[in-house]
């Protein structure tokens, strides 16, 4: 089957979102191919999962403050400050045979991507091991803070945060491959009742997480990771792929679903 590729460079958090859900639907009718979508962020932007219970566990005030947007994601999943970072988006049927029925296994085959394209740019990544919590782990509220089943790794320390939606028949699998990561902004936008913790949490963050710039010593530009993670996709997983642009109706879709449910404090707040 022939698959597309996109790169819709920068958008708003409302927009990314309702881009994604706007594929999503196309998709589900028929009508535009499997999708992998490259984007970024204007302005720096912490989506929550759709599970999260928003006033609990992201401090808006802060966000406010610094500039930071706040958009509630289709999928589950911890928070995530999108910033310095690429972000993908692979939306395709999940009865076609190459996508397997579970959610940690399909994410073990699409990151097979991932870590082809590390591979790429010289890091040597690796799948996290099937992840179980102990009792009395403490983590907070954002994605970076532990690592999840086959997600990806450096050294031990989380590189990507992936999460998964299935809906109307589709499979939505995102995540944000850390170009850079700054803990302080990070934490600026993290609520916790207790400070102490916080703070124990924030000082042992970086033996959790990591991105390119602490691994290779610099930020690599777009257009390198756009390359880079271009071909780990469609050659770990054989895509038949071509470059092309939206769709007239999926980006008028887009902005109605930006205007009228990712950028409405209804959605946003409403868990």
């Amino acid at each position: 089957m022939k698959w597309r590729f996109i790169n819709t460079g920068y958008s708003c958090g409302a927009m990314n979102m309702a881009i994604d859900e706007a594929i999503l639907t196309y998709h589900s009718k028929g009508m535009v191919p499997p999708t992998l979508r490259f984007y970024k962020w204007d302005p720096a932007t912490v989506s929550l999962g759709y599970f999260q219970k928003s006033s609990k566990e992201v401090d808006f005030e802060q966000c406010q403050k610094a500039g930071i947007g706040v958009v509630r994601r289709l999928s589950g999943g911890r928070a995530v400050l999108h910033d310095d970072e690429l972000t993908y988006s692979i939306i395709v049927d999940e009865s076609l045979s190459m996508i397997p029925k579970t959610v940690t296994e399909s994410y073990k085959l699409l990151s097979q991507g991932l870590l082809l394209g590390f591979s790429n740019l010289g890091i040597d990544a690796q799948l996290s091991p099937v992840v179980k919590m102990r009792s009395g782990d403490y983590t907070s509220s954002a994605c970076f803070d532990a690592p999840s089943t086959y997600e990806l790794t450096v050294d031990g320390k989380k590189i990507v945060g992936s999460s998964q939606v299935r809906q109307q028949g589709v499979l939505l699998q995102h995540g944000s491959i850390l170009n850079d990561l700054d803990t302080e902004k990070l934490f600026c936008t993290i609520k916790m009742d207790n400070e102490r913790l916080k703070d124990r949490i924030k000082s042992s963050f970086t033996d959790k997480a990591t991105s390119i710039r602490h691994i290779t010593g610099s930020t690599l530009p777009d257009e390198t990771l756009f390359k880079a993670f271009y071909e780990g996709f469609s050659d770990a997983l054989g895509l038949d792929i071509e470059t092309v642009e939206l769709t007239s109706e999926e980006l008028e879709l887009a902005k109605i679903l930006a205007e009228t449910k990712y950028s409405r404090d209804e959605w946003t707040f409403r868990r």
